[in-house]
């Protein structure tokens, strides 16, 4: 990372910051984009992102691997398990993000934006030539359409929008004008990040219920073209493209065929990359990064290895912990497993020591909490709820340490305490509650799924909770039933993973709001319901002052971490891509955010002459 990168980093977070003037946040005239808070970074005239490389050829074809199957090609609605790509590939919104700033979004399917005074309301107009993959224009029933039928009949991450819409109406032919019943100032970017689906498609089909062969029409540059259900699925661009000359889509989008395979197991996987049978591979796991790839076709220079930085907060990696069931609904229970995790050792074990600890939700950020005790705006927004929140969230809270050893003797000891305090003592060699209850858990596993070693960190935290007498059950299923059992609930720990951004918002309600704790299929994982987090939550989306904004956020990360939800691991500070050396990227200005499905295969081409 160079020091180039980190000033742009700085440059960007202050303009962030950089609250507009009154007189600029009232809007009277449509604007090419909108950003979150300030005006946007690139001008109406901008001939493309910053991070793309306008001039990038088009052609060659690009193989990615899943581990899993599939059933499904429709990513909008809770029925079955899509490729997770398509719903990135092969449908548009009304705008495009743009992964330089934090937040700021610029005119796609639609032409100009326009928002009310404090964006009570929101106004797109669609561009002319906007066209699905069929070659039918999009029209703002369509726009309607999808509004209405996602936040009705869709996935469970579509359904909460729709509530704070009081009424969608068309405004002319071609503009469609949103009207809220909440003081949110992010809602009209959120309206601009909703798919758009064809309307006339489902006349006389049930959404909901959409069986594999009805595959969403979109208006993005790639189709679905062929599928084998659970074995590839192809996607091929569309040589009729409506937005080629967008200044959004200037080198995007490269790849004339995209082809993602899927694998029974991550082993089989890596062999087909090893093979050069699929194109690329993200490495997770710092040591295998260090030490597994010198193989024959890397040392031949035919596959290269990229390192891509970003500039993120850290997120949450882990192993949550599901509230709703006993005894883990007790704080106590929870961080009595957070002490037995021996994560010193574990992480010099399985990554070489490479690889930090997540010391926080927005660790590695300016919204990261401070350590000690929470001082000013922070501590006012926390005092209401002293009462209720756990140890920490004022006082401060730091993860336990280890000193490395594979004992922990010092923190099994604590986990012992906690674990009497909550009326759990050693009975004939098992842990056991007043009733003679033992206390038995079960860590629901993806096979293969995205951390891979995660057999392995649980199999060695399973003999660690042996010595407290507690018996811990590693269950591995494939993805389907996996799928199934995560919107249900069914697990008592499984493996986490929340990315955040520099600009968190209403996501943050079904992460951890109160409201999404039992909706089947909601993020809120852990079923967590705080009324401190929710309050800190609609702070942060109502604050008008960047210090209100950061306080907020500061806050809510001190309420996360203190709540002792998740047993954190490690943080993916930069990420680590094998690929084939005919496959290349814009090098002089990567996005803040890093790598992502934004970046490959978004902004990445096929080199010919590299073979």
């Amino acid at each position: 990372m160079t020091p180039d990168f980190f000033s742009r980093v700085m440059r960007l977070l202050t303009c962030f910051f950089a609250f507009c003037a009154m007189a600029s946040m009232l809007r009277a005239e449509p604007t090419h984009g909108i950003a979150m808070y300030g005006d946007p970074a690139l001008p109406p005239d901008f001939v493309s992102l910053p991070y793309a490389n306008p001039d990038a050829p088009k052609g060659g074809r690009l193989v990615t691997g899943n581990v899993g199957s599939f059933d499904s090609l429709n990513p909008f609605v809770q029925k079955g398990t899509p490729p997770w790509q398509l719903r990135f590939l092969t449908h548009e919104s009304l705008m495009g993000r743009s992964w330089e700033e934090p937040f700021t979004l610029y005119g796609l399917l639609a032409e100009s934006v326009e928002t009310g005074p404090n964006r009570e309301w929101v106004e797109f107009t669609l561009r002319p030539e906007a066209r699905f993959s069929d070659g039918s224009p999009v029209t703002v029933e369509d726009v309607i359409w999808s509004y209405e039928t996602l936040g009705t009949q869709g996935h469970g991450r579509y359904r909460s929008f729709l509530q704070k819409v009081e009424k969608i109406e068309a405004t002319g032919p071609r503009s469609v004008r949103l009207s809220f019943n909440t003081d949110d100032r992010e809602l009209a970017l959120i309206a601009g990040l909703r798919p758009i689906l064809k309307k006339a498609q489902w006349e006389g089909k049930d959404f909901a219920e959409a069986t594999i062969n009805d595959v969403p029409l979109g208006s993005a540059p790639y189709v679905v073209t062929g599928f084998e259900a659970g074995r590839y699925v192809l996607l091929k661009r569309n040589p009729d493209y409506w937005g080629t000359a967008l200044p959004l889509r200037k080198g995007t989008a490269n790849f004339d065929e995209i082809r993602i395979e899927f694998y029974g197991d991550d082993t089989v996987l890596k062999e087909a990359f090893k093979a050069k049978q699929i194109s690329y591979v993200r490495e997770l796991n710092a040591e295998k990064w260090a030490t597994q790839y010198d193989f024959p076709a890397v040392s031949a220079g035919e596959i290269t290895l990229s390192e891509i930085p970003h500039a993120k907060p850290s997120g949450m990696t882990g192993f949550v912990m599901n509230t709703r069931r006993a005894p883990l609904d007790d704080w106590r229970v929870r961080d009595a497993l957070i002490h037995a995790f021996n994560f010193e050792f574990i992480n010099d074990a399985l990554t070489g020591g490479r690889q930090d600890r997540i010391a926080s939700y927005f660790s590695g950020s300016e919204l990261a909490m401070r350590p000690g005790p929470a001082k000013g705006r922070v501590l006012e927004v926390l005092e209401p709820f002293s009462e209720s929140l756990l140890p920490g969230a004022i006082e401060g809270y730091t993860l336990p340490q280890s000193d490395g050893s594979k004992r922990n003797r010092k923190n099994i000891r604590k986990a012992a305490d906690l674990l009497a305090d909550a009326g759990w003592t050693v009975q004939d060699g098992q842990l056991r509650n007043a009733d003679g209850a033992p206390l038995e858990l079960t860590v629901l596993l993806r096979q293969d799924g995205l951390l891979q070693q995660a057999s392995a960190y649980m199999e060695i935290y399973a003999r660690a909770l042996e010595r407290l007498g507690i018996t811990l059950t590693i269950e591995t299923t494939d993805s389907a039933q996996y799928t199934e059992r995560e919107q249900s609930f069914d697990f008592d720990l499984t493996f986490f993973r929340r990315s955040l951004s520099l600009s968190p918002g209403n996501e943050q309600r079904f992460y951890w709001g109160s409201e999404a704790a039992d909706v089947a299929g909601s993020r809120n994982l852990m079923g967590m319901t705080s009324p401190a987090a929710d309050a800190l939550i609609d702070t942060m989306l109502a604050a008008e002052t960047p210090e209100e904004f950061t306080a907020a956020v500061r806050a809510l990360d001190r309420v996360l971490i203190s709540g002792r939800y998740v047993i954190p691991i490690h943080e993916y500070s930069i990420g680590r891509i094998a690929h084939l050396s005919e496959l290349t990227y814009p090098k002089e200005q990567l996005p803040v955010y890093g790598d992502g499905v934004w970046f490959l295969p978004e902004v990445w081409w096929f080199e010919a002459d590299k073979k």
